[in-house]
């Protein structure tokens, strides 16, 4: 309990001599594991799944529904504090960028915990804070997993016209509270990299500009110097993958509206991290770099912090592809070519989930460009797939280790009696049933459907921008669909 103990000292903080230390990433990690909320797994969850969640914490909280979506759906904040100090943090904005969301759900179970080592840290949260989370903002997104409203408006570039209702709401909201600070918490790709570097960018931070000039004014400082604090606890915890935001000025964007209106905004966004598809790990990150905030804000550590040390931190890119496959020979009129393929897989949404759809991004000199995997394939050729001539009742006869053994004869897909054109299946293989062929190729734009041989043997399988190396059982989890 030493830890905390320097805030039940009854400082004023705005007076204070000395700014306090910032919270130790130890202890933040040890909170997250006790009060994540066990409800949520993954990040595809719905309006439906959160009510409960909601109504669970409206006994310490004040529930209260600021009006309803284009579909009808509540949209509600939650109200926690009694400081002089307002800050509200929103997220699903966008309804496909759900993991603050989840982390404000384990912040919200931190904030109702009592009688253990962090009571005196809610303490000065609660007395020095007023604070005010919606949730989930675009709750008709959310249902479908996807970016827009049921309007097919982006609500983040809705803050001048307010087209949208849930846009109305979002300005209503931060002009009833005056907030003093605002979190504007988001997803970026996976695809967003530490410019000039390998290194995925799973946090960015930005103080969103409020004009064209991009000045820096009292209220954007304020949101810089919080950044600082948070960037120094993330070098910690994801060292060299944490970029700045472009702050090119977007009139029409909430966030910079929001810094605009007086409300210093830090805008949040959780981009990828490699073996955190569910982006849990990313969700315990957000956690912990939002009580640190928290904490920055109620005691004013952040006054320590300099807008060098904001601008230090380094640009976001997008340099970043699943795979570059380098000096690979590409026949074309007789002749072989070594090129380099830039490859993506991108999410699709399905009935049944999700699965992936890979595409050539780009090809030939690729060096500018960064793979998670990347291949040296020089000497090794392209060779087209064939289709195994005999159709199989369904997927189910289909083993991993029966995958392998077509694919090293040369066959990359396979027929089927049963089953349905999108639906998903895990086989290294492509899966047909309303289809006697199948697309691939190395050309821009292409699905990578294709062999790389050497001296004719089949070294390597590309299936829909999946790498599989041909003599080891690959451990990676496939998202394929049949056609």
């Amino acid at each position: 309990m030493a830890f905390f103990l320097f805030l039940g000292l009854g400082l004023n903080f705005s007076q204070a001599q000395t700014v306090a230390p910032r919270l130790k990433a130890a202890d933040l990690a040890s909170a997250y594991e006790s009060f994540r909320e066990p409800a949520i797994t993954h990040r595809r969850f719905t309006h439906a799944d959160l009510q409960p969640l909601i109504q669970k914490h409206a006994i310490q909280f004040q529930v209260h529904s600021l009006g309803k979506s284009v579909l009808g759906k509540s949209i509600s904040a939650l109200d926690w504090g009694t400081g002089s100090t307002k800050v509200m943090l929103w997220s699903q904005m966008h309804g496909n960028e759900s993991t603050a969301t989840m982390a404000l759900f384990d912040l919200f179970n931190f904030l109702e915990g009592q009688g253990d080592m962090y009571q005196d840290l809610r303490e000065v949260l609660r007395s020095q804070l007023q604070l005010k989370f919606i949730p989930m903002l675009n709750p008709d997104g959310a249902d479908s997993f996807k970016r827009r409203n049921a309007l097919d408006i982006d609500l983040n570039r809705d803050a001048i016209s307010q087209i949208s209702p849930e846009a109305v709401i979002l300005k209503n909201a931060r002009d009833d509270f005056e907030p003093d600070f605002g979190f504007n918490l988001h997803d970026q790709q996976i695809y967003y990299n530490v410019v000039n570097t390998p290194k995925q960018a799973t946090i960015s931070l930005l103080a969103p500009a409020y004009n064209e000039a991009t000045e820096i004014n009292g209220v954007r400082e304020r949101a810089m110097q919080t950044i600082a604090g948070m960037n120094e606890l993330l070098q910690e915890l994801i060292p060299g993958q944490v970029g700045k935001y472009d702050d090119a000025f977007e009139p029409r964007a909430f966030g910079d509206n929001i810094q605009k209106w007086g409300t210093s905004t830090i805008l949040i966004e959780s981009g990828g991290l490699l073996g955190d598809p569910e982006k849990q790990e990313i969700r315990k990150i957000n956690f912990m770099i939002l009580l640190n905030a928290l904490h920055s804000i109620a005691t004013r550590n952040y006054i320590q912090y300099q807008t060098a040390d904001y601008f230090a931190i380094p640009d976001n890119g997008f340099q970043l592809m699943d795979l570059l496959i380098e000096e690979m020979e590409a026949p074309v009129n007789g002749n072989w070519y070594p090129v380099d393929l830039a490859i993506r897989r991108r999410e699709i949404e399905s009935a049944g989930g999700f699965f992936y759809t890979g595409s050539v991004e780009d090809l030939g000199d690729m060096q500018v460009f960064y793979g998670m995997e990347t291949l040296d394939a020089s000497g090794l050729k392209y060779q087209e797939g064939k289709v195994f001539p005999t159709p199989f009742e369904s997927i189910k006869e289909i083993t991993l280790e029966k995958a392998m053994e077509l694919l090293r004869q040369g066959f990359m897909a396979i027929k089927v009696k049963q089953g349905s054109p999108r639906q998903l299946h895990g086989l290294p293989l492509v899966v047909l049933k309303s289809s006697d062929t199948f697309s691939g190729g190395w050309t821009t734009g292409a699905t990578p459907n294709f062999f790389l041989t050497k001296e004719g043997n089949y070294e390597y399988a590309l299936v829909n921008g999946y790498l599989i190396d041909l003599d080891r059982i690959p451990k990676e989890k496939f998202r394929n669909r049949i056609y």
